[in-house]
């Protein structure tokens, strides 16, 4: 099977909403860092570390590689976990959420997208 040479739009779409979800984790922990000190510096150390991990998927996205499909998918199913669970406490605002990590993962099951992971 060959690997697709052209990254999908919705792949390209995906990698650059992760390099900003990397961007706003890291700031979030750098200001929870400056604003509470002691307890901020795990806090903050978590969201930066969380960021950090949005560009390294962001990049395996990018790439095309396999590993970055399996943690795309992984964490869409906890996002619609989440999202679920939020929308049972009165959340109505995770149904949004619920709703774009359905797309993710049904996205990411489409043919043209599974042959550009190798898959």
């Amino acid at each position: 099977m060959s690997m697709q040479k052209d990254r999908p739009f919705g792949v390209t779409l995906i990698a650059i909403l992760a390099v900003l979800g990397g961007l706003g984790s890291l700031f979030s922990g750098l200001a929870i860092i400056v604003v509470i000190p002691i307890v901020g510096l795990i806090l903050g150390g978590i969201l930066i570390v969380i960021g950090i991990a949005y560009f390294a998927v962001s990049y395996g996205l990018w790439k095309g590689l396999e590993w970055a499909w399996i943690i795309t998918l992984i964490v869409s199913v906890l996002g619609i976990i989440v999202g679920l669970a939020s929308l049972i406490v009165g959340n109505m605002g995770a149904i949004f959420h619920v709703i774009v990590n359905g797309i993710v993962i049904y996205y990411l099951y489409q043919p043209h997208v599974k042959a550009y992971f190798g898959k």
